[in-house]
């Protein structure tokens, strides 16, 4: 085969490849990003299963100056996720499930400025497994600000110069 057939092929395939991804990616991400939540959030629920509670209690507690304690935030805390996941799974409610999942990466941030040292082992510079978990958020709400683009009938095209349907 000459290299341009090659080429064609490749660009066929390419063409394909990007036209499915756009289709079929905010549904992907709003899917898998609703499972995290209903997950992490379920985890909450039961005592000793999520390695995220002690921090997120304190966090909680620290926050509102000792008024709420942990054996109260944890399943409001895992309702709240709960409810984000299920309103990114099914789709419904989509401004306030993403309300509901900024505000929560808002919560989720505050123990690396209330507890660095938990958070790194050389501020700040090398994080903790907890840290590590906490910096991943970045993309969670990377991925929220994406699906909130969406919300008016926003949507990914494969072709930008292509016309609009």
């Amino acid at each position: 085969m000459s290299l341009n057939l090659h080429r064609a092929k490749w660009s066929e395939v390419d063409v394909r490849a990007t036209d499915w991804m756009a289709r079929n990616g905010v549904l992907l991400l709003r899917l898998s990003l609703g499972v995290v939540f209903l997950w992490f959030g379920a985890l909450k629920l039961f005592p000793g299963l999520s390695p995220a509670q002690d921090l997120a209690g304190r966090t909680i507690e620290q926050l509102s100056f000792g008024l709420v304690t942990p054996a109260v935030a944890l399943p409001v805390l895992a309702v709240w996720e709960c409810l984000i996941g299920l309103g990114l799974i099914t789709g419904w409610f989509m401004r306030a499930t993403l309300l509901l999942l900024w505000l929560q990466m808002v919560g989720t941030v505050t123990p690396v400025f209330l507890f660095p040292g938990e958070v790194f082992t050389r501020v700040p510079i090398a994080p903790t497994l907890e840290g590590q978990y906490i910096i991943k958020n970045v993309v969670l709400i990377s991925a929220g600000i994406v699906l909130g683009a969406t919300v008016r009938g926003g949507r990914l095209v494969a072709e930008p110069t292509a016309p609009r349907a």
